[in-house]
């Protein structure tokens, strides 16, 4: 039995997963998740790290309710019908449909015809608004993705490897775009992702999960104020964060 269901605006993201298992193909079970409790604060941005396999984004498909088959319970920030924002490691967009078109679909109908125009400009979007999918590149398409999961305005953001497969160059484009629109509009944040560096730049909390089935091991809190990690303060953090959890690289 499970509970997925609201907190009220000012409540943080809770996860009470006591027991998850998927059935085998050649019969039997397989558990991904026991005992996984961890809490997300408002407007806290945290990264969820741990090895392959290990259930991290069955955890953040639990939270979407994409899935309801578990034991335990899921508390999520926002009003009684909270807005969750969502960006999947491909960028998922309708091809049929314009760069505009695509990301106004998940606006509510009280922001219907809400002016996008500040958040175009930010991530370089506003000469694309009329293009389609299939004319952008995948730097450009997952801007897209992002875009239509920020225009909700949302109480809580999920990202799924969002920069995966992405070249450094322009995954380090991206995520200073998403800090730099994050900062200006805090929202709670949980990020999956394998990068290690990738969630001491853009993380308050980095939590470690086991191998399967899935638990928390520990978290690691980033003191450094974002303006201040550069590379060289990554790779200190990035020390300290081995020293913690010797076993726990992240690839």
């Amino acid at each position: 039995m499970n509970t997925l269901q609201p907190v009220g605006a000012d409540a943080q993201l809770e996860i009470e997963v006591r027991h998850k298992s998927f059935e085998a193909s050649r019969g039997g079970s397989i558990e991904v998740l026991r005992d996984l409790n961890f809490a997300v604060e408002r407007n806290e941005f945290v990264c969820l790290v741990g090895p392959s396999g290990c259930g991290k984004t069955t955890t953040l498909r639990l939270l979407l309710g994409l899935d309801h088959s578990f034991e335990g319970r899921i508390k999520l920030p926002g009003e009684r019908e909270p807005r969750i924002g969502m960006v999947f490691q491909e960028p998922i967009l309708l091809p049929w449909r314009t760069v505009e078109e695509n990301v106004r679909l998940g606006l509510p109908r009280s922001l219907s015809g809400k002016n996008l125009d500040h958040l175009f400009d930010a991530l370089g979007l506003s000469g694309m608004r009329a293009f389609y999918p299939g004319e952008l590149s995948l730097g450009l398409a997952r801007r897209a993705a992002l875009a239509r999961a920020l225009a909700i305005e949302p109480d809580l953001l999920v990202l799924d490897e969002p920069f995966v497969s992405l070249d450094e160059a322009t995954a380090q484009q991206l995520r200073y775009l998403l800090l730099e629109i994050w900062s200006e509009r805090p929202t709670t944040v949980l990020m999956v992702t394998h990068n290690l560096l990738e969630a001491i730049m853009l993380a308050d909390r980095i939590i470690v999960l086991s191998p399967r089935p899935s638990h928390v091991v520990g978290s690691f809190l980033v003191r450094i104020p974002r303006q201040s990690r550069n590379a060289q303060v990554c790779s200190d953090i990035l020390r300290s964060f081995h020293e913690k959890f010797p076993a726990r690289a992240a690839t």
